[in-house]
Parts: C-alpha cells; structure tokens; sequence
C-alpha cells in the first residue's frame, strides 16, 4: 500500500482558505515537454529568420527618438485627422452590423439542433473555416481589385472574416439551447423561424451581446491597420503622416486610436458586467 502510494507522487497543496489541490507528476511531465517543445521552436525560428541582433540592438536609441517625435503632437491638421479617425469608426460600425446579421442567418443554419441535414451543418462549418483562416487584410486586398481605393473595400474585406467570426460563434451559442426545448415547441407545432425569433435567440442573446463587443473592438483595431494598404481612414492617414515624417501629425492619430479603443473597452465591459 504504501510502496503504491510512492508510486503515484501525487503532491498535495493546502491552501489558507482551507481547500487542497492535487497536483499529479504527470501533469508537470506534459508541461515540462510542453516547454521544452516550444524552445526548441523558438531556437529554431530564430536561426531561420537570421535575426541580426546587434544591429537591432545598436538602433534602440532611434526607436526611442522617434517615439520622442510622435509624443510632439501636431494639430495642424487635426480637421482632416477627425475626418479619417470617424471614417474608420463608420467602417467598424457597418463591418460590425453586416456581419452580426449575416452571422445569425448562417448560424440558424449551421447550428445542429436547428438543422438536422449533418451533411449542411458540416459544410457551413468547413466553409466557416476556411473564411476564418484566410487573414482580413488578403480579404481587403481582393475587395480593393475589386471596388478600387477606399472604404467600401475596407467594410467588404472587414465583413468577410468577421461574418465567419460570427457564424461560429453563434452557431455554439445556438447550440447550447437544450434540444428538450425546441423539442417541446415542434411538439406544439410550432415552426422554425417561431422557434429561432422565441427561444433560441432570446436564450442566447447575452453570449451574442459578448461576442458582437468583443468583435467590435476587434474590427476596430483591424480597420485602423487596414487603412494603411488603401482602405482609408485613420490608418491611412497614420501611413502618410509617417512616410512624410509629419511624426506629430501621426501622433495625433494614434492618440485618437487609443482614447477610443479604450472608451470601447470600458463600455463594454460595464456592459459585460451589469448585463451579460
């Protein structure tokens, strides 16, 4: 019994709160090969990429300089600044409710409980997939052959990646309504829409609520950056000022980035707190 007991090395931890955690030896192997496999990554990664590291070491002090110039704010300019800065903040906000509804019309039909054709569900969430592993701003490039410079390429290319965004998501949120629900409500002879507009979406609107901030502000982030390969807005105005060395200029824009970002973050998540 007691040579048993050595055997399994489990190592209890007794807390002030007077609850204990078991730690197995099993555990701590995993993750010390876990770590062992993402150094032997790294090494590697830094050997193939070549990284001169004294040169990028001896510029420091440019980098510093030139943060210097950005905090110089500029507010020559600040009339076309506030101009691109609400362009950007027009684009997140149609990227964001296009693809919040064309979200919800794919999840009803790839969520399983709704759809019982597997052969359907399966092919959304391929096709889910694949929109999701190809980068936004590949998305933003293919709309600005399509639709030329400007922001209508920038909400097509922000719509494309944040649709399969939502479509996942919310295909899981569906998902989580129990079957015994919808089951009662077939039974009732009730339709599908009745049942998507009365139970489904009801039950699952504080995890759409979630999801469509933390969506928000994630377009918001990419449209700013987007801006800077021609799809207007404040990213593009960020990328001239730069090129032009107008650094004060640039500084303007990225404060208006920021305050904003933040103030995002702050409502939703009061939102977050007191609703969802």
């Amino acid at each position: 019994m007691e040579q048993t007991f050595v055997q399994a090395r489990v190592q209890c931890l007794e807390f002030s709160n007077g609850r204990i955690r078991v730690a197995r030896s099993g555990q701590d192997s995993e993750l010390r090969w876990f770590l062992a496999a993402v150094t032997v990554v790294s090494i590697v990664a830094l050997y193939y990429l070549q990284l001169d590291w004294l040169k990028l070491i001896s510029r420091l002090p440019d980098l510093g300089k030139t943060f210097g110039l950005l905090a110089l704010l500029d507010f020559h300019d600040f009339g076309l600044t506030l101009e691109a800065f609400s362009q950007t903040v027009a684009i997140t906000v149609l990227a964001t409710i296009y693809s919040v509804l064309l979200g919800l019309l794919l999840a009803a039909f790839g969520a399983r409980n709704l759809m019982k054709n597997k052969f359907v569900t399966y092919a959304l969430s391929a096709f889910f997939t694949f929109l999701r592993a190809v980068p936004t701003p590949v998305w933003v490039l293919l709309a600005l052959v399509c639709l030329g410079l400007g922001p209508a390429a920038g909400i097509v290319g922000l719509c494309v990646h944040a649709t399969a965004f939502f479509a996942r998501a919310f295909t899981q949120s569906f998902e989580d309504v129990p079957e015994e629900v919808i089951e009662a409500l077939e039974a009732t002879g009730a339709s599908k829409l009745h049942i998507f507009l009365s139970a489904i979406l009801p039950a699952a609107a504080s995890q759409i609520m979630a999801w469509t901030g933390l969506r928000f502000e994630i377009n918001f982030s990419e449209s700013a950056i987007l801006g800077m390969i021609g799809a207007g807005g404040i990213g593009f105005a960020i990328a001239n000022n730069i090129q032009g060395y107008q650094f004060g200029a640039a500084g303007l824009a990225i404060v208006l980035v920021f305050v904003f970002a933040y103030c995002v973050e702050l409502v939703f998540t009061t939102i977050k707190k007191n609703y969802i």
